[in-house]
């Protein structure tokens, strides 16, 4: 996995290539977002790990511009700051994960791989934030389940019930004799047909359907 930095505190960049050099690729190092844009354009990385409150372009802008280019790229928002605002303006920019800087090494390595699994990772209370924003906005469209399920094909369905009762991506491919890669698609098509951002609030809308009851 290749894996830019896009942080403006030198020290704590250092500390993360020390964290990651051994498992990762580190591509690139960048202290503002409009670098972090040149840089990704340049060295395509796989994720990038970005702070929020940097010089001239932030890290939430970088990540929409980045996204409109690169929408394969993944990026991580790694930063101090943990109020609701900044988490859900985060998502709204389209970042794949929210951790905090406060975590220790073993939480954010264990995020990178979460991320390689097709998992959003978030620091730990955030998810809750995350999910009872999700349930407050579709109240209304989940009353009407049909409405729902006619923007997804049948094999969409097939894999949104089987990830809402738990299984693994690797379960649900000896189940339904398809290929890990194709069930990350599959993910991908439904995030986006149901104008969804994260695998957490997938599996929220699902669960709210009672798909996870229906194989």
């Amino acid at each position: 996995m290749k894996i830019m930095i896009a942080d403006d505190h030198p020290l704590y960049v250092e500390a993360l290539v020390n964290l990651l050099h051994t498992d990762f690729e580190i591509v690139s190092k960048v202290d503002n977002g409009s670098k972090a844009v040149m840089e990704a354009r340049e060295k395509h990385p796989d994720v990038i790990l970005m702070d929020i409150n940097m010089p001239g372009m932030n890290g939430i802008d970088a990540t929409k511009k980045i996204l409109s280019e690169f929408p394969n790229i993944k990026i991580i928002i790694l930063t101090c700051f943990e109020e609701r605002e900044s988490l859900f303006r985060a998502i709204k920019a389209g970042a794949d994960g929210y951790l905090l800087k406060n975590l220790d090494g073993k939480e954010i390595i264990n995020g990178l791989i979460e991320l390689e699994k097709g998992k959003n990772p978030f620091a730990p209370g955030l998810e809750a934030c995350i999910l009872q924003e999700f349930q407050h906005k579709f109240t209304e469209e989940t009353n009407n389940v049909k409405e729902l399920t006619d923007k997804l094909s049948d094999r969409q369905i097939e894999v949104l019930q089987l990830v809402a009762q738990g299984l693994t991506y690797r379960e649900i491919g000896k189940r339904l004799f398809i290929s890990e890669r194709t069930i990350k698609y599959h993910m991908e098509k439904i995030k986006e047909n149901l104008n969804l951002k994260t695998q957490d609030q997938v599996i929220a809308l699902a669960w709210q359907m009672g798909l996870h009851n229906t194989i």
